[in-house]
């Protein structure tokens, strides 16, 4: 199986980003083996235990392994 970097990212409220914020290193760059790029997410997603993260900001960035 092919080796993947995944890293996400918590990217901020509206009210947050209008006040400057940017977005949040959540977990990453993180080395997976999995059978594509979607595996290679929901692997490392569920590898990482985030507390106080809200699901639908984050982001899951995904690259084969160079």
């Amino acid at each position: 199986m092919p080796l993947y970097e995944v890293a996400i990212l918590e990217k901020p409220t509206k009210n947050a980003a209008d006040n400057g914020e940017s977005e949040r290193l959540v977990l990453g760059p993180q080395t997976v083996i999995a059978r594509d790029e979607h595996s290679a997410a929901v692997v490392a997603a569920r590898s990482v235990k985030v507390d106080g993260v809200d699901p639908m900001r984050m982001q899951v960035l995904v690259r084969p392994f160079a």
